[in-house]
């Protein structure tokens, strides 16, 4: 037998790689980037809530619910979307991550530079969700608007954005708002590539040690690699949010959709 033939036979008999999975006992469900679509994300927590009941009957966990970032912007009711998340916390194990626009926000109260960014991507919408009187904010300078959004935006929301995670690890995944950068220790990474990275990262096939879930670009449906799985489906132009749900080695995942005016929520499980 030739040495490639052996090679061959080799690589043929080992086992399959193990499927990455959640520790015993546990469940996940994480969200992509809502951005200010308040009415998708009340219906996706409704179908959250309604899928870990099921869930429960069958197989009791401990329940993780994570924000990938990105509450706001863009989405009519970022203020709203905020609250519904500060007080779905409340009552329940909700882990938030930073995305790049709470970033720009919290810095747009201090830095006019950050701030004219900040509005051209979105923030002029959170502004108004904010109670910001649209002719105003259009008459007004980039100094007279920040003074707005200070006044405006509350200390506590200010607070609790502030309050957001990095990068959170459990089981065989790691999640994260925009990605990592590949070859770098997970423990390892920047803030900077956490928040913002696309390239290198969308493209790599490198194996991260674990499966990386992430929001920050958008698919038109969920992308679904070995090495990473990007679930922001743009929520504020698309009209559907996601969720994917965790539990040992299963995945499935939840959308809510807007189709004129009514939205619907769709569980259904990945293919293997």
């Amino acid at each position: 037998m030739s040495l490639f033939g052996s090679l061959r036979q080799l690589l043929g008999s080992r086992p399959p790689a193990p499927r990455p999975a959640i520790p015993a006992g546990e469940r996940v469900y994480a969200i992509g980037d809502i951005h200010g679509r308040a009415d998708l994300f009340a219906a996706l927590i409704a179908a959250v809530e309604a899928d870990d009941a099921r869930h429960q009957a069958a197989s009791p966990a401990q329940t993780t619910i994570i924000l990938l970032g990105d509450l706001i912007d863009r989405g009519p009711d970022s203020a709203g979307v905020v609250r519904m998340a500060r007080q779905w916390q409340e009552r329940r194990r909700v882990r938030i991550l930073a995305g790049n626009h709470e970033e720009m926000l919290l810095q747009s109260l201090t830095s006019i530079d950050v701030l004219r960014v900040f509005l051209r991507a979105g923030g002029r919408e959170t502004a108004i969700s904010y109670g910001i009187d649209p002719k105003a904010y259009t008459q007004a300078s980039f100094e007279e608007v920040q003074a707005m959004l200070c006044a405006a935006f509350p200390p506590e929301d200010e607070a609790f954005m502030a309050s957001f995670e990095e990068q959170i690890r459990i089981g065989d995944y790691s999640f994260v708002h925009a990605g990592i950068k590949p070859g770098v220790p997970l423990a390892e990474q920047q803030r900077g590539d956490l928040r913002w990275i696309r390239e290198p990262f969308l493209s790599s096939s490198t194996d991260h040690g674990a499966v990386v879930v992430h929001g920050h670009t958008i698919f038109e449906d969920v992308s679904l690699r070995p090495n990473r799985i990007g679930i922001d489906t743009g929520a504020y132009d698309s009209g559907k949010l996601t969720a994917i749900g965790l539990e040992g080695t299963d995945r499935w995942l939840i959308q809510t959709s807007s189709d004129e005016g009514a939205i619907t929520a769709n569980p259904h499980q990945i293919p293997e």
